[in-house]
């Protein structure tokens, strides 16, 4: 017999978490979403249509098994949810939050037209984080003794995490290499608490530490050791350091002193969540703000400078709404909390109180199908500035030079050049995952990437031992 519990979406309307008000989220960086009761949860994963082809797993990355956590939860069975959520993903719980899942999983759901899809994201959320308050979510266990043999990863982010939990299961012992003084990368510095508070990253970073991996803090690659030093050390290496040179604004008075580079403002308020210092030139508070940008760095952006108290906060795009890159939940989120979007806009100049810029208007699509924008005529206008955060994305650092490693092969992107069956790159023995290899993507993509070179890097261990793949 059919399972009388699922199919519900036809008389249960789509209903994700209930928000708090924006004028009370605005003056605090706690996620703006209540948590599902789990009333409501099993209600939302009843609407599953538990569908032949379920488009939503197959346009998850991780190809999570969605209808059949989505199923238990609704029949109650809280714990296998959770169980069948983590044997495909290291962090579903962060993913459940930070995923842009109006493009992914939930925009590919197939009662999504007429019905609305399911609330995927907020289901899963709410699984894990009911796993971590119940104890479901267990140590890591380690099933073999391969300590004989070490791992370096450098780089503390999703997808160097992901690796190494998968190896230290394994046995290995793994080593973390990171430049700043914490574990979590963009997880725990880039990305506001609004969006993913920082305790869950750290219960995350926590579990791995005490599963005995060690991590290596405020440490530089280039500074404290070479690449070379560290294959020396290690009997195999992944890089996953992600994209973090931020690309330039080229008009006058783009390196003037009112202005700040989006990744180096969101740290400085991460950082004043953990009880650091806020530095004075990146508080908002009282001032003017423009925003240069229209991804998710962006929105960021506008929406921690509104948590400062900025005086106005302004966003500035080159392109209309329907072209933005960003989250459009994201934007809606923000002009809920008072930020103005001035679409089809492009700064000309920046002085140090204000933002000379011109408006635009789309031409003809360029190789990428993208209308390319185009000066307005007679379109100039100012803004007042007292803060220009400039938010246009990130491109690879230079790695060869940084790691002292002349040999590691890039691409024109300046991104790392890898097998991409095996995911190793031009050094034997060293590997690559993450948006060094793929340019700035998602966090999800990155743990799938951890998944994945995990199991390359094993292989290359055996073999190194003389254990063939097919006994590995």
């Amino acid at each position: 017999m059919a399972d009388t519990r699922m199919l519900k979406f036809t008389d249960r309307a789509q209903a994700y978490p209930a928000k708090r008000t924006a004028d009370e989220r605005a003056h605090d960086f706690l996620e703006i979403a209540r948590p599902y009761i789990v009333a409501k949860a099993e209600e939302q994963a009843a609407r599953c249509s538990q569908c032949g082809v379920p488009f939503c797993q197959v346009h998850c990355p991780l190809h999570n098994n969605i209808p059949d956590w989505l199923k238990l939860t609704a029949e109650g069975r809280l714990e296998e949810a959770y169980e069948l959520s983590a044997a495909t993903s290291t962090m579903p719980e962060i993913c459940g939050r930070i995923c842009p899942q109006d493009r992914l999983c939930e925009g590919n759901c197939v009662i999504e037209k007429d019905f609305g899809s399911v609330t995927i994201g907020s289901v899963e959320k709410f699984i894990t984080d009911t796993a971590w308050e119940n104890g479901w979510v267990k140590p890591v266990r380690i099933v073999a003794d391969r300590s004989s043999q070490s791992i370096g990863i450098i780089g503390a982010g999703p997808a160097g995490l992901s690796t190494a939990e998968y190896l230290r299961i394994k046995g290995y012992e793994v080593h973390v290499y990171d430049r700043y003084d914490r574990a979590g990368g963009l997880l725990t510095y880039g990305i506001p608490g609004f969006k993913l508070e920082k305790p869950v990253v750290m219960r995350r970073v926590d579990r791995l530490r005490d599963a005995g991996i060690h991590f290596h803090h405020d440490f530089e690659v280039g500074r404290d050791a070479s690449l070379a030093e560290l294959r020396d050390r290690h009997d195999a290496i992944l890089i996953a350091t992600g994209v973090y040179k931020p690309r330039a604004v080229d008009v006058p008075g783009a390196d003037a002193g009112a202005t700040v580079e989006a990744l180096d403002y969101l740290t400085a308020s991460n950082r004043s969540g953990f009880g650091d210092a806020l530095p004075a030139a990146h508080d908002a508070a009282g001032k003017h703000v423009v925003v240069i940008g229209g991804g998710d760095t962006a929105m960021d952006c506008v929406r921690t400078a509104v948590r400062q108290g900025a005086a106005s906060v302004k966003c500035l795009y080159r392109r209309d709404r329907a072209n933005m890159p960003g989250s459009l939940r994201e934007v809606r989120n923000a002009e809920e909390e008072g930020v103005e979007f001035i679409w089809l806009a492009a700064p000309a100049a920046i002085t140090g109180n204000s933002v000379s810029a011109t408006r635009m208007r789309l031409g003809q699509a360029g190789p990428d199908g993208r209308r390319a924008p185009e000066a307005e005529p007679g379109g100039d206008f100012t803004l007042p500035a007292d803060l220009v955060i400039k938010a246009l994305g990130f491109d690879a650092e230079d790695l060869p030079g940084l790691f002292g490693a002349p040999d590691l092969s890039v691409t024109r992107w300046g991104t790392l050049r890898c097998d991409h069956k095996t995911m190793m790159t031009s050094l034997p023995g060293v590997f690559a995952a993450g948006d060094i290899v793929r340019g700035a993507s998602l966090v999800v993509w990155a743990v799938r990437d951890g998944r994945d070179v995990a199991v390359q890097m094993h292989q290359y261990l055996r073999a190194q031992v003389g254990v063939p793949a097919a006994a590995a």
